[in-house]
């Protein structure tokens, strides 16, 4: 009888044991392929959780915003948690889960996504997903997030959704099954040096309806409530990227929904000039999203609106602080530098350049 408990006890574990050795080795790491993947599981490494600043939101915070340099002109200490196409719904649990690591000053919250009243797709959706640890929080944003095909099963155990990827494997599967993966962001931002000038900007085409849905602003009530239970500043804004359109409509909505809560709103597409930006060069893609230069002038404007009207703390002089950020600003530059040199050998980027932190 022991014998036979023994063998069950045995056979049981090693059932176990493969499931989630196949499981480390097939579901994406996200690196040289889709790096946007990593980014929200990034946000787990931080040394402290100590930010004055949070954003969240889609490409259009994750490209576009540049935490080092709002370290290093202005002491303002941020992150960015975004994911591509993140949804509103999905950036509302996001900012429930980031209340409960820490307390930030100001909170941005990018507004392109309130375009989509519904769940658009299961790979996004993993995009945005996977890399939040388990909660009440990503819980509920599964729920709010699943297709009519997607099944909650299949986010427990990712086995049961990657167990065909047998043919994608790359190196990469086996090097971090169980390794640390590398850095890949700063602070949550995507760096890219490259250049694409903006030639032709698509034309923007009439909607039947340019009214938001009670969906979507369902969940920016939820956002200004939960901002102000948490005495933290919630700031809406629409990057300055050229397109997908960013329709009057939209803007005026946005207007009024600010001043009726009582919260700011800015539309950076107005302070182009202001700003500084060169389309011709701070740009990668023709304007959809802004490289390292683009990103490096918007912070500059941002920050320093934020620290006059919101009197965020300059910690530059904090040693223990700027400790730590020296080493995130000598990860930026070896980046930067790293992808110059790839640019200039190759006449594109091969990768994002990521290396390890």
């Amino acid at each position: 009888m022991k014998k036979k408990i023994f063998i069950i006890i045995v056979s049981i574990s090693l059932i176990i044991s493969t499931f989630f050795l196949l499981q480390n080795l097939l579901v994406p790491k996200y690196i040289s392929e889709v790096p946007e993947g990593s980014l929200i599981a990034e946000y787990y490494n931080e040394e402290k959780y100590d930010h004055n600043v949070i954003f969240i939101g889609d490409c259009e915070v994750y490209e576009n915003f540049s935490p080092i340099t709002l370290w290093q002109n202005f002491g303002i200490k941020s992150y960015i948690r975004g994911s591509a196409q993140q949804l509103i719904w999905q950036s509302y649990y996001l900012m429930e889960e980031t209340l409960q690591y820490e307390k930030p000053d100001v909170i941005v919250f990018n507004v392109l996504s309130l375009k989509y009243d519904e769940p658009q797709s299961e790979a996004y959706n993993r995009l945005n997903l996977d890399g939040m640890k388990w909660s009440k929080s990503k819980w509920n944003a599964i729920q709010a997030s699943m297709t009519e095909e997607e099944s909650i099963i299949d986010y427990i155990f990712p086995l049961l959704r990657y167990h065909q990827r047998w043919s994608e494997l790359t190196s990469e599967d086996f090097d971090y099954m169980f390794k640390t993966k590398p850095q890949l962001s700063h602070n949550g931002f995507l760096m890219r040096v490259d250049e694409l000038g903006v030639n032709t900007v698509p034309e923007a085409q009439p909607l039947a309806d340019y009214q938001f849905s009670e969906n979507c602003y369902k969940y920016l009530d939820k956002m200004v409530e939960l901002c102000q239970d948490n005495g933290v500043q919630l700031v809406l804004i629409k990057a300055p990227s050229l397109y997908p359109a960013w329709y009057d409509q939209w803007d005026k909505q946005m207007v009024d929904y600010a001043k009726k809560n009582h919260i700011d709103y800015i539309n950076f597409l107005d302070y182009i000039e202001e700003i500084g930006l060169d389309f011709q060069h701070d740009t990668y893609d023709a304007g959809l999203h802004l490289n390292l230069s683009g990103a490096e002038k918007l912070s500059n404007y941002f920050g320093d609106y934020l620290q006059s009207k919101y009197h965020i703390k300059d910690s530059r002089q904090d040693k223990n602080v700027a400790i730590r950020w020296n080493q995130k600003i000598k990860f930026y530059n070896d980046m930067k530098k790293d992808q110059y040199l790839e640019l200039k050998k190759y006449g594109y980027l091969k990768s994002y350049g990521a290396k390890k932190k």
